[in-house]
């Protein structure tokens, strides 16, 4: 009886060492934490700064990106779906007024809305539905073309206010990234992939004004004007609406009063 127990807890000590090594084998050890940083691209071991730093030039250097979110400018609140590259883009915007598509190839601009978009405009009828130019004279051009810049708008809102700081690994879909946060999160988080070029995956704006997701980096994609019997070119100015004397597209022209467009005299990219 004597030489049992030392066997059997000798068979059992053997089997948890055996356990041990598979474990271990398993990268998960045995009282060991699993690397966070194994398989990536080694940006979670740089400082919460350089970390925006190469986030920053990622973006910089990309070509092309997709963008959607919500924007808050001027106490307004824009909805974004922007599909963006060096020379123009597309998709739609949002705003608690309005609800239009932007086209952008090279320096000609086009909006697409609906009838109701252009209010009581003499031309509402005809512009309903179809891409009207918009004037690069005309005072809405400037605000509207800030959607579809992708650098600027990027330039505008890839911005952290206060002391940075790593936070958490997490992940943005089934992307494996780092968030780094700026005066404890109040001004502002970024999220950076883990995997391959670092860009910048989801970034929430300081003071609330509003949360954004950056994905399709590098992504080919066409853009091309609209077809001619789809676009109405209205002149040097888009049309006003009745009684406000104001461009349909901005909340700063003729008049003063406010339109019914979507400029409202924000740059989206500006908190």
């Amino acid at each position: 009886m004597t030489a049992y127990f030392p066997a059997v807890r000798l068979r059992r000590a053997v089997g948890t060492g055996a356990l041990c090594v598979g474990l271990a084998v398993a990268a998960t050890g045995c009282g060991e934490e699993p690397d966070p940083d194994k398989g990536t691209n080694g940006v979670g071991k740089l400082s919460a700064e350089q970390i925006e730093d190469k986030a920053r030039s990622a973006a910089t250097a990309a070509d092309s990106v997709r963008l959607s979110g919500t924007v808050v400018s001027g106490g307004k609140s824009f909805t974004l779906d922007m599909r963006l590259k060096a020379d123009g883009g597309s998709g739609e915007v949002k705003s608690q007024e309005n609800t239009f598509q932007l086209l952008r190839v090279g320096e000609e601009l086009f909006l697409k809305a609906d009838a109701a978009f252009w209010g009581q405009s003499e031309a509402a009828g005809k512009l309903g539905d179809k891409f009207v130019k918009v004037p690069e004279g005309d005072p809405s051009y400037k605000q509207l073309r800030g959607f579809t810049d992708m650098h600027v708008l990027l330039d505008g809102l890839l911005g952290l206010d206060g002391k940075l700081d790593k936070g958490a690994y997490t992940k943005i879909g089934h992307t494996r990234s780092i968030m780094v946060t700026a005066d404890k999160g109040a001004g502002g988080k970024l999220a950076v992939s883990l995997e391959g070029t670092p860009y910048p995956l989801r970034l929430e704006r300081a003071a609330g004004a509003g949360a954004v997701e950056l994905a399709d980096w590098g992504t080919k994609f066409q853009i091309e004007a609209p077809p001619q019997e789809q676009t109405v070119d209205y002149g040097s100015q888009l049309p006003t609406t009745k009684g406000t004397g104001s461009s349909a597209g901005s909340g700063s022209a003729g008049s003063g009063s406010g339109g019914t467009g979507s400029g409202q005299g924000s740059d989206p990219s500006q908190g």
